[in-house]
């Protein structure tokens, strides 16, 4: 009872600290001048500015239909100013002198919700428009990546049947491990059993899986959630744990039987010929 009291208090304290993550994006990856700057390209786009958008885009983003879908863009965002707007996603990269900072807003409206993403580059102190994208949401990125049972595919429900099963026979392997007598070192064992092998993770969201062949997953199981992202549930196949189990008789009787003592050479008598 004490080791599920702990278990649920260090989850909920994870959670917790992905909230805080997911509030301080922008400073941990950004700066307020970039949110502003990237906000600034948003507030054109919805004032239907679209000469000044156009002057700015990155050479290696013009293309003939550049207006075009810039005024496809702008028929999704309203007018009127929105309810909310949240930065659920920021990514920096800088190298040779060359920074790229794209963020991803939440814009919430009476009646839609979009997913705008704004990418800039700047190279020798020159700012260009690197990507610009509108998307409609069915919406709130934390309704759509909530965690439910309900609508999800078989491969989904079989992988969180496995994430729960195969710790839980991990743990026993384990500890059956620890208490059964052995010939030789134990803890080779014990690493054998505690890493699942052969990574399966599906998006939870999306019933998207992918396989990693090779692969070392503790105790077989695990989950993991990017702020406002999907919930992704992976699990590994517990090779070490399965052959222990199936050989632990065959252990036992090999560190529990006597040794054969060697036999020693026939002596010689005293009247033995030499």
């Amino acid at each position: 009872m004490r080791w599920n009291i702990g278990t649920s208090v260090l989850l909920c304290l994870l959670l917790l600290l992905a909230g805080c993550q997911a509030s301080r994006l922008a400073q941990l990856f950004g700066s307020p001048a970039d949110e502003k700057a990237a906000s600034h390209y948003v507030d054109l786009l919805r004032d239907r500015q679209y000469a000044a958008i156009e002057a700015v885009v990155d050479p290696s983003q013009r293309r003939p239909d550049l207006h075009q879908k810039l005024e496809t863009m702008a028929s999704y965002l309203p007018s009127a100013s929105p309810t909310s707007v949240k930065v659920v996603g920021v990514q920096s990269m800088q190298r040779s002198g060359e920074r790229t900072i794209s963020y991803t807003f939440q814009y919430q409206y009476p009646d839609r919700w979009l997913l705008i993403r704004v990418v800039r580059r700047t190279t020798d102190g020159s700012t260009t428009l690197l990507g610009l994208r509108v998307q409609p949401l069915p919406a709130a990125l934390e309704t759509i990546n909530r965690f439910t049972l309900h609508g999800k595919s078989a491969l989904q429900y079989a992988v969180l049947a496995a994430a729960i099963v195969v710790p839980l026979l991990c743990i026993y392997a384990l500890a059956l491990c620890v208490r059964t007598p052995l010939r030789g070192r134990r803890w080779p064992w014990i690493l054998f059993i505690i890493f699942g092998l052969v990574t399966v993770s599906v998006n939870w969201t999306s019933g998207q899986w992918n396989v990693q062949a090779i692969s070392f997953l503790l105790f077989g199981a695990g989950a993991s959630k990017a702020p406002y992202g999907p919930w992704i549930i992976s699990v590994g196949f517990p090779l070490g744990a399965i052959w222990f189990l199936a050989r632990r008789r065959h252990l036992i009787r090999q560190a529990t039987q006597a040794p054969v003592p060697p036999e020693l050479p026939a002596r010689a008598g005293p009247g033995a010929a030499e």
